[in-house]
């Protein structure tokens, strides 16, 4: 349901930061773990894409009956070679996702010129001209790609930019994924890093952040769920097979995988067992799935 392909794992980036031998040897074991369910794609630049191959191709992984899906961090330029990637290592390894940023129309269209055919989100500021770009994205079918956090408290936009966020791309019938800070499943305090006596900064929670998608998609009104957003309590997200309830809110399953399916793509977290963890710490990771 809600939480089915839902984690991009990106353990090549902050704050966990691994080698690429350690993250592609992660990556296989989650793809065969008890919840590969939650897993999508690997994450990885372009720039690393020779060396994700030389570590990959060293650990001696049986071919799989599906390749392995990538989504890299590129840009216009890349084109090229990702294009040779994809007709080099089709049956062990595909590219159908691509992260890019821009700042202006332009940029946009660049990349949709770049990238014909392939899933395409584009990395938004919060403080561009949204709705401009968003409507950039829509006429070109791309997606927006939101950041939430990072490893310093000024990273982590205020949920009334988030809301706006979101509430932009259901108007424009733009998908969107999310990236930095969301390893938990609910918004609170939690180590920036991973180092020791970390400072501890409020991050968003993913079923914040995609439980208001979902229902943002479903027709509920925006300026009712910016609570939501900052929601602390587990206790008052309930789901089942009919769909999930927070408080007086409630979608169905229906409901959910529509938006799933249509809307609310992923998101990259440099964790792929902390937000597994976490679920089931809070007994809401079978109904979930």
């Amino acid at each position: 349901m809600l939480v089915n392909g839902l984690v991009d794992y990106a353990g090549l980036f902050p704050p966990a930061e691994l080698p690429m031998e350690q993250a592609v040897r992660n990556y296989a074991r989650y793809r065969t773990g008890d919840q590969r369910e939650m897993l999508a794609r690997f994450v990885v630049p372009a720039a690393r894409l020779p060396e994700f191959v030389d570590e990959a191709s060293r650990l001696d992984l049986p071919v799989e009956s599906q390749a392995w899906p990538l989504a890299v961090l590129a840009g216009a330029s890349d084109a090229d070679a990702i294009a040779a990637f994809n007709r080099n290592h089709i049956l062990r390894w595909h590219i159908d996702t691509i992260e890019a940023k821009a700042t202006t129309t332009e940029g946009v269209q660049r990349l949709a010129a770049a990238f014909p055919g392939m899933t395409v989100y584009v990395e938004l500021s919060l403080h561009n001209d949204l709705e401009k770009l968003i409507v950039a994205i829509a006429d070109l079918h791309l997606r927006a790609k939101i950041r939430t956090g990072g490893t310093s408290p000024e990273l982590f936009p205020p949920s009334s930019h988030v809301l706006r966020f979101l509430e932009t791309c259901v108007q424009r019938q733009v998908a969107f994924k999310a990236t930095a800070g969301l390893h938990h499943p609910l918004r609170g305090e939690y180590p920036l890093t991973y180092g020791p006596n970390a400072a501890l900064g409020t991050m968003y929670g993913f079923l914040n952040v995609f439980l208001v998608a979902v229902l943002l998609h479903s027709g509920h009104e925006p300026g009712a769920l910016l609570p939501l957003l900052e929601e602390r309590d587990p206790s008052t997200i309930t789901s089942d097979a009919n769909g999930i309830s927070w408080r007086d809110f409630h979608v169905s399953a229906a409901q959910v995988a529509q938006a799933r399916a249509r809307f609310a793509g992923s998101f990259g977290s440099c964790s792929f067992e902390e937000p597994v963890q976490d679920l089931a710490a809070l007994s809401l990771l079978p109904s979930l799935i």
